[in-house]
C-alpha cells in the first residue's frame, strides 16, 4: 500500500470542489477517457471511463468544449501514479518518498476525498503491469503539446526522485526513460535536474528561515546554486541573465500553468518554484549590482 497515510494527515479543505474535479466526481468525465489514463481512472474510482470523446464527434469539438479540465484531470492521474512507480523502481518505497507524496497532498489541500484518490493511483504505480509508455503517451497528447505543462511534470517527479536526498541508479535510468518519452533530450533532462537541485537548495533555505546563505556556505556557494537555478552560466551577461529570469518566470507563471492544464490545487507549488527562481534573481543581481 502507499503507506501509513491517513486521513488526519490530510487538511480538508472547503475551496473544493474545482471544475475539473466536480465534473470527474459527477461522472462527467464517464463519456471522456479511454486508454490508461481511462482504466487508472476507473480504479480509482470503482468504475469504467472507456467511451471515449465520440459524443463530441471530432477532438476538435471536444477541445473547444472543456479541454482544460481534461488537461488537469490527466495531468493528475498521470502525476501521482508515476511517482508511485518511480518510488518502486528502487525496489522498495521509502519513507521519505512517502512523506514527499504526502508533502506534496498537504501542499495542494486535496480534500480527503481527493487525497484517496490520489493515493490509489500512487498504489497503482507502484502494481505490477503499470502501463508507464501508454499513460506517458496519452499524458503527452492530452497537454497538446504545452511544453511548459510537461516540464512542470518532470520537474515534479526530479523532485520526489530526491525525496531521500539523491537519486538512484534505477530512479536515474526511469526518469531518463520518461524524458524521452515526453520529448526531452538528454541534455534538456541533465539541465532540469541540475535546475531542480539547486530549487531545492533555495526551498530548503527558504523554509528554514530565508533565502540568504547559511553560516556554512560562502557567498559564492550561493551563486553558484543560483546560476545552476537560472540555468546559464556565470560568465552569462545581465542581458542574458535577465532574459532568463523573465523565460523562467513566464514558464512557471501559476495562473498560466493552470490556464495550460496544471489543477488549480498545484498552484501553490509553482508559486513556490516562483519565488525559488526570484531568490536565485536576486541572489544574483545584488552579487552583480544589476538595477
Amino acid at each position: 500500500m502507499f503507506g501509513d497515510v491517513t486521513s488526519p494527515l490530510i487538511p480538508r479543505s472547503s475551496k473544493l470542489s474545482m471544475s475539473w474535479w466536480g465534473k470527474l466526481v459527477g461522472g462527467a468525465f464517464g463519456y471522456m477517457f479511454w486508454g490508461p489514463i481511462g482504466a487508472l481512472l476507473g480504479v480509482a474510482f470503482g468504475h469504467q471511463f472507456d467511451r471515449g470523446i465520440s459524443q463530441y464527434g471530432t477532438w476538435e469539438g471536444y477541445v473547444s468544449q472543456g479541454g482544460r479540465e481534461r488537461t488537469q484531470t490527466a495531468f493528475f492521474t498521470a502525476l501521482f501514479s508515476v511517482m508511485g512507480h518511480l518510488a518502486k523502481s528502487d525496489g522498495r518505497v521509502s519513507e521519505d518518498e512517502i512523506a514527499m507524496a504526502r508533502a506534496m497532498m498537504q501542499q495542494m489541500q486535496l480534500t480527503e476525498e481527493q487525497a484517496q484518490v490520489a493515493m490509489r493511483l500512487f498504489n497503482e504505480g507502484k502494481a505490477e503491469g503499470f502501463d508507464l509508455d501508454g499513460v506517458l503517451a496519452q499524458f503527452r497528447e492530452e497537454c497538446h503539446r504545452r511544453r511548459t505543462l510537461v516540464q512542470m511534470f518532470m520537474e515534479l517527479l526530479i523532485h520526489a526522485a530526491y525525496a531521500d536526498g539523491n537519486m538512484h541508479p534505477n530512479e536515474r535510468h526511469l526518469l531518463e526513460h520518461i524524458s524521452d518519452a515526453l520529448g526531452f533530450n538528454r541534455l534538456q533532462f541533465e539541465q532540469l535536474e541540475t535546475m531542480v537541485k539547486a530549487q531545492r537548495t533555495f526551498q530548503q533555505r527558504g523554509r528554514s528561515g530565508g533565502y540568504q546563505q547559511s553560516r556554512t556556505e560562502s557567498p559564492r556557494d550561493v551563486l553558484v546554486e543560483a546560476y545552476q537555478v537560472m540555468g546559464v552560466p556565470a560568465s552569462a551577461t545581465d542581458a542574458e541573465v535577465k532574459k532568463a529570469y523573465r523565460r523562467l518566470m513566464n514558464q512557471h507563471h501559476p495562473d498560466k500553468l493552470v490556464s495550460k492544464g496544471m489543477p488549480e490545487e498545484m498552484i501553490k507549488l509553482a508559486t513556490e518554484k516562483s519565488q525559488e527562481i526570484r531568490a536565485a534573481y536576486d541572489a544574483i543581481r545584488d552579487a552583480r549590482g544589476i538595477k
